[in-house]
């Protein structure tokens, strides 16, 4: 049977992050991804990339100008409420949007390159023991940690229930030439029309943008009307590729296992229910994942105190904002207050972008602003 310190499922930027952090803090420490698909590979995303996550991907000894090379700052966003209401201002901070068949790839590759060991393998089956864990029978590690995405075969092993329909969102995205006037601008929309909902237009910066729709999986939407609602939204897209894909939002995340198996990622239900922002989440749970990965028995449970200490309180916002977005007056009001400061506007971009919390700058922009 083949032996690893730290078996992780899954290659893209959660299973990548937590295998480079596993490195950094033990450079002698064996650490084996497996993944079913070879890199460079395409996977379904809004491709968008918020500084912080790149942040994260610096600590860990990443080359982020290797990483994102090709692809300029995207400098501007432009926000619309459900009521047409519209702010557009720059950004505190540069984003990025690179494909993910790019990014994971090169992320991936500067990781092994540290050492880290990659096998391709579809992952059926994890038995856990007292002193260690396997694999399908065939690999046996001290720590695995499960970075499998939003079908992870490791959580289910695990017993742990998919999101309710209701914390389940379902997009669909492909790639179309920039429409007038947003190169350089990431545009989110909302609408009130089939609520909550959602568009987007992310460019590239190769005269194309990725776009995308989605909405609640509880509003058995069907792909003929996730289509239309991209149309109607975004009027004049011409998008090519289309897929759709899943998103297990953070409102219906699962408390996480202690002992030696841990997860991170989509796979633990790490998606912002505003916006479907999922790769800071990704790279910062795979990070913490790769740090409690040395603890061995005590992995989980020292997984589940640094995700509690470094997001909890921007989870408990993002939760209770998702909560009051379900009257579209108030997000038509804190688009408002975006408009006339700043700082909100600042505000709300971490929020749904990043760690950001719901400030009491905000709430009380926000509220001056209901009508």
């Amino acid at each position: 049977m083949e032996r690893a310190d730290v078996v992780v499922v899954g290659g893209g930027p959660a299973g990548a992050a937590c295998a480079a952090a596993v490195r950094r803090a033990r450079p002698d420490a064996d650490v084996l991804v497996l993944d079913r698909a070879d890199f460079p590979r395409d996977k379904v995303c809004g491709d968008g990339i918020a500084p912080e996550a790149l942040d994260v991907l610096a600590g860990l000894g990443i080359d982020v100008p290797a990483l994102t090379a090709g692809f300029p700052a995207v400098p501007r966003l432009r926000l619309q409420g459900p009521g047409g209401t519209t702010v557009e201002r720059a950004l505190h901070r540069p984003s990025l949007v690179v494909p993910r068949a790019v990014l994971d790839g090169r992320l991936l590759a500067q990781v092994l390159a540290t050492g880290v060991r990659f096998r391709r393998h579809t992952v059926r089956q994890v038995t856990v023991h007292p002193t260690h864990v396997e694999v399908d029978g065939v690999v046996r590690a001290g720590v695995l940690v499960g970075a499998d995405g939003a079908e992870s075969v490791v959580r289910r092993t695990l017993g742990l229930a998919a999101n309710p329909p209701d914390r389940l969102a379902i997009a669909i995205r492909g790639y179309a030439p920039v429409l007038p006037g947003l190169d350089g601008v990431q545009v989110v929309t909302t609408t009130d029309q089939r609520w909550p909902a959602y568009a987007w237009s992310f460019p590239i910066g190769d005269g194309r943008a990725n776009v995308g729709y989605g909405e609640l999986v509880s509003g058995d939407v069907t792909r003929t009307e996730l289509v239309a609602g991209l149309h109607r939204m975004l009027p004049g897209v011409q998008p090519e590729g289309l897929r759709a894909h899943r998103l297990p939002l953070s409102t219906g995340r699962p408390r996480l296992p202690g002992g030696r198996v841990l997860l991170a990622g989509d796979a633990q239900s790490l998606i912002n229910p505003l916006t479907g922002e999922g790769i800071f989440y990704a790279v910062l749970s795979g990070a913490l994942a790769g740090t409690a990965a040395g603890h061995g028995p005590r992995a989980g449970e020292v997984h589940r105190r640094l995700l509690r200490r470094r997001l909890g309180g921007h989870l408990r916002a993002s939760a209770v904002t998702s909560q009051l977005s379900r009257w579209p007056v108030l997000m038509d009001a804190a688009v408002r207050a975006a408009q006339a400061d700043q700082r909100v506007f600042d505000d709300v971009v971490a929020l749904g972008l990043a760690d950001g919390r719901l400030t009491a700058r905000t709430l009380a922009a926000t509220a001056r602003r209901l009508r």
